[in-house]
C-alpha cells in the first residue's frame, strides 16, 4: 500500500468533516487514485494500492480567497512528511510558471501587476524553504507564497480573458456562442416580466425519463410540449434532455424489477430514446443523450455496461434522426468521484471510449455547479477553471458547458435534499446576489475566451419551481431578476470589455 504525509500548522487549519473528504491525488494523465485520508493531530495521511507519483489536491485556507482546491507539484512518497503549505505554495508557483509559459508563446501580453505578485510569491516560498527546519515559520511564509501566487493566477487569467475577448469581438461582434437556460412549463409567464430572450439564444427542454413516463406506458408531455411550442414562436435554439440520468435514482422507478437483467433494460432504455427524438424531430436540434453516466448508480451499472447502453442509444437515436447533434453531460469534470474506487476511467477516457465506438456522439456538456455541498465540484480559482478546459479540448469536440451557483444561504424548500450551500465562494465571501453576479462575470467571460466552447448554459432560471441547486436560479421565488441575469446580459454583448474584470 502507497502512503503519502503531509505535516499541517497550525493544527485544525483542515476541516475533518467537510475539507478532507475532498481532498484526491491524482496522477500525471489526470486519473484520480482510489484513496483514503485521515487526519492524525497535525499530521494528514493518504492511504492508496499503488505507490506512484501524484499531485495532492485540497481545500485550502487562502486569505482573501476563501478555501478553494489548492495543488501541490508532483510528489513522490517519502518516508518524511511533507510540510503541507510549502508543497501547496510549489505547486501553484508551478502551474501559474507553466501557464505563463504557454501564453506568453501565444502572443498574450503579460501585466505589470503579475510580475509583481509572481516574482513575490518566488521570494516568499523561497524564504519558506529555507525555515524548513521550524515548521511554524516555514507554514507562515508558505501561505504568503500561496497568497501571492493566486493573486498573481487571478491577474494573468483576467488578462487573457481580456485579450481573449477583445480578439474575437473584433473579429466578429456576435460570438458563436449560444447562451441557453432551462425552462419549465411553470416558468413561462415569466416572459411578461423578463426579457429572456435579451439575455439568452436558447432553451434548454427538460426531456426526462423519470419525470415524463412515471408509471411504465403513461407519458405525460405537456411540460415539454408548452416549452419547445414558446421556443419554436421565438425562433431560439432548442436543447433537450438530459433523456436517461444515470445517477441511484435517475430512472423510472417501475423499471427497478428490470435493474438487473442488462437486456431488457437495454430494450426499454432504447424505446424510450426512440419515442422522445421521434416526437420533436424537425424540431429540437440538439440532444443530450445522459447524465452521470460517467459517475453512476443506476441499478450499481458498471462502466462498461453504462457505455454499451450509450454506445447502443446513440445508435438508435441517430438512425431515427440523422441530422440532430447528440451531446453526452459529465458530472464532476475534474474527476473527483474517483476516489471512491469504483471507477477504472478519469471523465476523460469515459468520453473518449465511447468516442471510439464511433457511435456519431456531436460533443460534450460538461456540468459545473459551484458552491453546494453534497453534489457539485470544489471551489476553483479562475486559473484552475481555464486549465480544465483545455484539458477537455484534447477530445477535439465542441464543448457546453452548463453552470450554477447560488444567490443566498438560505434554506431552499424547492430544491433536492441533501444539498445545501457552501458557506463562502473563492473569494471567501458569503454567497450572495452580488456574489453569483461577480462569479459569472469572471467565469462566464473565460468562457466566452475559449474556442472550444460552443455553448453556455445556465442550470434554471427561476426559484420558483423546483429544481436540483438551492438558490441557485436567476429569477427570486417572487419572480424579480438577480444581478446575476444582468451579469449575463452584460457578458454576451461584451460589455465585460468596457467595464473590464475587476
Amino acid at each position: 500500500m502507497g502512503v503519502m504525509r503531509f505535516t499541517v500548522h497550525p493544527a485544525g487549519l483542515l476541516d475533518a468533516t467537510t475539507e478532507i473528504p475532498q481532498a484526491f491525488l491524482c496522477g500525471f494523465d489526470g486519473r484520480v487514485f482510489p484513496s483514503r485520508v485521515e487526519m492524525d493531530g497535525n499530521t494528514l495521511t493518504f492511504r492508496r494500492m499503488n505507490s506512484e507519483s501524484g499531485k495532492f489536491h485540497l481545500p485550502y485556507p487562502v486569505q482573501g480567497f476563501g478555501r478553494p482546491i489548492v495543488s501541490t507539484a508532483t510528489l513522490r512518497e517519502s518516508e518524511t512528511p511533507y510540510c503541507l503549505a510549502l508543497e501547496l505554495a510549489r505547486g501553484k508557483i508551478c502551474q501559474v510558471r507553466n501557464q505563463l509559459a504557454v501564453w506568453e508563446s501565444l502572443g498574450m501580453q503579460i501585466p505589470e501587476d503579475f510580475v509583481v505578485s509572481h516574482r513575490l510569491a518566488h521570494r516568499l516560498f523561497a524564504q519558506a524553504t529555507g525555515a524548513k527546519s521550524d515548521l511554524a515559520e516555514c507554514s507562515r511564509l508558505a501561505d504568503q507564497a500561496i497568497v501571492k501566487a493566486h493573486e498573481a493566477a487571478a491577474k494573468l487569467a483576467k488578462s487573457y480573458v481580456r485579450q481573449r475577448l477583445a480578439v474575437r469581438f473584433k473579429r466578429s461582434p456576435q460570438l458563436p456562442v449560444s447562451f441557453g437556460c432551462r425552462l419549465n412549463q411553470e416558468d413561462l409567464k415569466l416572459d411578461n416580466s423578463l426579457s429572456f430572450t435579451d439575455v439568452f439564444n436558447a432553451v434548454g427542454i427538460p426531456v426526462e425519463w423519470h419525470r415524463i413516463e412515471p408509471e411504465e406506458g403513461t407519458y405525460h408531455w405537456e411540460n415539454c410540449d408548452a416549452v419547445v411550442n414558446w421556443a419554436h414562436e421565438r425562433k431560439l435554439l432548442m436543447r433537450a434532455g438530459p433523456l436517461l440520468d444515470f445517477s441511484e435514482n435517475g430512472l423510472p422507478q417501475w423499471l427497478n424489477q428490470w435493474g438487473h437483467d442488462f437486456y431488457n433494460l437495454q430494450s426499454f432504455i432504447s424505446d424510450f430514446v426512440e419515442t422522445a427524438v421521434s416526437r420533436y424531430t424537425g424540431k429540437i436540434r440538439v440532444w443530450e443523450l445522459a447524465t452521470r453516466a460517467n459517475v453512476g448508480g443506476a441499478f450499481k451499472l458498471n462502466e462498461e455496461e453504462r457505455l454499451s447502453l450509450l454506445a447502443r442509444t446513440l445508435e438508435v437515436a441517430r438512425q431515427v434522426d440523422g441530422e440532430a447533434q447528440f451531446f453526452l453531460r459529465i458530472d464532476q469534470p475534474w474527476g473527483e468521484y474517483q476516489t471512491r474506487g469504483e471507477h477504472r476511467l478519469s471523465p476523460i477516457q469515459f468520453v473518449d471510449a465511447l468516442l471510439r465506438f464511433g457511435t456519431g456522439l456531436a460533443g460534450v456538456n460538461l456540468e459545473i455547479p459551484i458552491g453546494f455541498n453534497g453534489r457539485g465540484n470544489g471551489p476553483r480559482d479562475l486559473l484552475d477553471f481555464s486549465r480544465m478546459i483545455d484539458q477537455w479540448t484534447v477530445l477535439e469536440v465542441p464543448l457546453n458547458v452548463s453552470l450554477c451557483a447560488p444567490a443566498a444561504t438560505v434554506t431552499d424548500a424547492l430544491a433536492c435534499d441533501g444539498i445545501e450551500v457552501q458557506a463562502a465562494h473563492t473569494g471567501g465571501v458569503e454567497w450572495s446576489e452580488a456574489t453569483q453576479a461577480s462569479w459569472i462575470t469572471e467565469y462566464v467571460s473565460l468562457l466566452m475566451a475559449k474556442q472550444s466552447v460552443v455553448a453556455i448554459n445556465w442550470s434554471y432560471i427561476s426559484d420558483a419551481s423546483p429544481h436540483v441547486f438551492p438558490n441557485g436560479g436567476l429569477v427570486d421565488a417572487r419572480g424579480r431578476p438577480k444581478a446575476g441575469f444582468t451579469a449575463l446580459s452584460r457578458c454576451r454583448s461584451g460589455q465585460v470589455l468596457v467595464s473590464g474584470l475587476e
